[in-house]
């Protein structure tokens, strides 16, 4: 190919020229801070504070709950207000520490580990471990467990994702053009993990200065190269990336491991350098707030466990009504119902768009066209699974590969019909993760 892709993927409307060019701008909340304790992949946290304690920013809360789980930090100096069950953005009521912020943000003294030659390896793992770093592009698996595959000399890359093809975000763009040295250093970090791997860092050709930037950067560091991507979404997903990049395929029972490759998202690899570096734990991600309907769509640094609305409010609030407010980018994203619930580590945008063009469709029978065959990454047949899931038909839903979705919604995107063919299969491979959970 004459551009590294894969067969598949659509072009829908980016929506970045709204907040791309808009610097990431720090921000300090005022109101109280709310900290689930599932913000991750595995265990839910487990609180070490209690009601009427004084924490400052820094301070760990809540430790991790298994190996499969990741601590949690306060993000701001106050007291715990109090441990109780409180609303997250997905609807769900989750146990979380409150605590009050006192508007003095004074924070725990930071210090940098020994120097990044002098740490084992073990050693590194711990400390991203420690700090608690999860995948901050939206799937929140706690990055320890990511870095400690069984065989480590069959690592033979490892990919910083920096496609960011989600349409309307811009926060690892941001990343990229203001602190390329903390995700190359953070690369690096993990290459000193695997002795036979070579790092990548895969850009979309519409960042063309971002690709330029991290060039010129590693020009002579021969154990990085920087690849850039064709311009599709969904060129982020885990797999598709892979493809793109390596030519390896991995499918929904193996991890990129299998394959000899680790994938980190830019800002989990900044967070990774921040924490080996300067012994900070993650209490802070970058945020895009955009949309027709925002004031000031922009980039903003967030102290976890802030509010929605809190944010929105820094933006400026809305210049018209929204019709639809979304978690994350339109694609992929979910519709919120309450903005007055807080940020977590696998926060990456709050779109809020004037017209909700999902909601005024009307959905048709099949035409049976099959674009949504030719979309699909995953190339399975998207409009088949819909039915099964329609009908709960289990036994040929799997029989036809359903549990190979990768829930991108290229096929809903294109389907003529207006079906809402992913939603179908999604709630049927909830059901069957759920089943194959109890066994």
């Amino acid at each position: 190919m004459a551009k590294l892709t894969f067969v598949g993927g659509i072009h829908p409307y980016d929506g970045k020229d709204l907040s791309k060019d808009k610097p990431i701008q720090d921000v300090l909340p005022k109101g109280e801070m709310v900290y689930p304790m599932s913000q991750h992949i595995g265990a839910p946290a487990k609180p070490i504070v209690a009601k009427g304690d004084r924490v400052l920013a820094g301070q760990k809360i809540a430790e991790s709950g298994g190996f499969v789980s990741a601590p949690i930090y306060a993000s701001v100096s106050g007291t715990v207000k109090s441990i109780e069950t409180r609303r997250v953005v997905t609807g769900d009521l989750i146990q979380s520490i409150v605590i009050d912020n006192d508007g003095l943000y004074e924070s725990m003294e930071f210090h940098p580990y020994a120097p990044v030659d002098k740490l084992q390896k073990d050693e590194i793992i711990d400390i991203v471990k420690e700090a608690g770093v999860v995948g901050m592009g939206g799937a929140g698996f706690p990055t320890h467990v990511k870095l400690s595959p069984k065989d480590p000399d069959k690592i033979d890359y490892v990919i910083a994702n920096c496609a960011e093809c989600e349409p309307y975000l811009t926060s690892d763009y941001r990343r990229m053009m203001e602190e390329p040295d903390k995700l190359i250093g953070g690369l690096k970090i993990i290459l000193k993990l695997f002795d036979n791997a070579h790092g990548i860092l895969a850009v979309e050709d519409n960042k063309p200065d971002c690709i330029s930037l991290l060039k010129q950067m590693t020009k002579n560091d021969p154990q990085i190269t920087v690849k850039a991507l064709k311009t599709k979404y969904p060129q982020g997903a885990e797999r598709q990336l892979i493809y793109a990049t390596t030519g390896r395929k991995i499918n929904s029972s193996m991890l990129p491991a299998d394959v000899g490759c680790i994938v980190d998202n830019v800002d989990t690899m900044v967070a990774i350098y921040r924490a080996v570096t300067e012994g900070r734990p993650l209490m802070e991600r970058i945020v895009t707030v955009t949309g027709d309907a925002v004031a000031n769509p922009r980039n903003f640094r967030v102290p976890i466990g802030m509010s929605y609305q809190e944010l929105l409010d820094v933006a400026g609030g809305f210049k018209q009504d929204p019709e639809k407010i979304i978690c994350g980018g339109p694609m992929m994203g979910f519709g919120m119902f309450d903005l007055n619930v807080p940020t977590t580590k696998t926060s990456t945008a709050l779109l809020a768009l004037t017209q909700d063009d999902v909601s005024a469709m009307e959905p048709s029978p099949c035409i049976n066209c099959g674009r949504c065959v030719e979309a699909c990454p995953g190339r399975i047949v998207p409009s088949l699974l819909a039915t099964y899931a329609e009908h709960f038909d289990e036994e040929s839903f799997v029989e036809h590969n359903g549990m190979e979705c990768c829930e991108c919604g290229c096929c809903s995107f294109v389907c003529p019909a207006k079906r809402p063919l992913t939603q179908e299969i999604k709630s049927m491979r909830k059901i069957q993760l759920a089943k194959k959970k109890k066994r």
